[in-house]
């Protein structure tokens, strides 16, 4: 009799556990596990990795209480615990994503700024660039910026901001290195004596071909230009070319750059190397003082000449001459025509201020 009754006590018991369910472990604990994946591919590791690695603690703690309790009787587990670790978990989750994503946003803005910053610095000095003859010295640095920073940009807009970030730490380099090539050059440009000077020739030539009622010849390196006055008055203006160091002033042989200065047209010679040509008197007595004077302080070497057969001719304005003036050869032929043995010549850097290379260096 005994015996039955424990049976059946035994039978009402294993009833009784079966008819119950046990405890399902919390559902933030498989929100949790989302939330972390979310946070690494949104870079917290790499954006937030202070608060990244305590928000790791966290979530080991919250995922060793829920292992201790899934190793107990599932009828006796207790979930509640590591439910209120897993909500502390997921709130520290939302913050550092929102960390993240701020973060984010600021170094964006910081590489659009410098994208845009740099660009602008490329394009002023690609301007200048196309401006001077020598500025061949400085575009190959320029189409590396341009390349980084087309790269830099692509990145960028990929989310790969560390990367662009990189690309963009090598542009400056290059800048550098470009704008170290222009300043010697275009320091001369923007220097109020020399610009003065030059004004002061111009004005000069134009008051004696006033005055004589004569033809007088002005060339401007930087518009490339050669205007030709009668009477004081402008009456047509040629494009022209110089020599593959135009932009500086000549100094002695070889250098091929152009002289600067007043000069007169000392020969006409109806056939040369580069069609019709009219010979200036370079070097004149200025030339030759500075020629000295530039021995003396041993900025040249003493074994080099000063050079001369300085020429206005034809063979076309972008073809390649050693410190000459160049036209094409229809306006060289009708330029020879019309002056003379004589003819003033003046050559000067800049007619004034308002030069192309004042105007572009507006945009550094």
């Amino acid at each position: 009799m005994l015996v039955c009754r424990r049976v059946a006590f035994l039978g009402l018991l294993l009833f009784s556990i079966a008819s119950c369910s046990a405890t399902p472990p919390p559902r933030e604990a498989k929100l949790a596990e989302v939330q972390e994946q979310s946070l690494w591919g949104a870079g917290a590791p790499v954006y937030a990795p202070t608060e990244y690695d305590t928000y790791k603690l966290g979530l080991r703690k919250a995922n060793d209480l829920l292992l201790k309790e899934q190793a107990r009787f599932e009828w006796f587990r207790q979930y509640e615990p590591a439910r209120d670790e897993y909500r502390k978990v997921l709130a520290q989750g939302e913050r550092v994503l929102k960390l993240v994503e701020e973060r984010k946003a600021e170094k964006s803005s910081s590489i659009k700024a410098r994208l845009q910053l740099y660009t602008n610095r490329v394009e002023t000095s690609g301007r200048l660039s196309s401006i001077i003859n020598e500025g061949r010295l400085a575009r190959r640095s320029l189409t590396r910026a341009e390349i980084l920073l087309r790269e830099a940009r692509a990145l960028h807009d990929a989310g790969k901001l560390f990367e662009a970030e990189e690309k963009l730490s090598q542009v400056p380099e290059y800048l550098s290195a470009a704008e170290d090539a222009l300043s010697p050059i275009l320091s001369r440009f923007v220097d109020k004596k020399h610009v003065a000077m030059w004004q002061r020739w111009v004005e000069e030539t134009v008051a004696n071909s006033k005055a004589a009622g004569a033809y007088a010849i002005v060339v401007s390196k930087v518009d490339r230009s050669l205007i030709l006055y009668k009477a004081g008055k402008p009456i047509t203006t040629y494009d022209v070319g110089l020599g593959r160091n135009g932009s500086l002033d000549k100094l002695h042989a070889g250098d091929g750059a152009t002289p600067e200065g007043k000069y007169y047209i000392t020969k006409k010679l109806p056939r040369s190397r580069y069609y019709k040509a009219l010979l200036i008197n370079y070097p004149n007595e200025e030339d030759r003082s500075r020629f000295a004077e530039a021995k003396r302080k041993g900025i040249i070497s003493r074994r080099v000449g000063i050079g001369g057969l300085v020429e206005i001719h034809g063979g076309g304005k972008d073809s390649m001459t050693y410190g000459c003036v160049a036209l094409e050869n229809a306006e060289m032929e009708e330029l020879y025509n019309i002056v003379g043995v004589g003819t003033p010549v003046t050559i000067v850097g800049a007619l004034d201020h308002k030069s192309g290379i004042a105007k572009a260096l507006g945009g550094l």
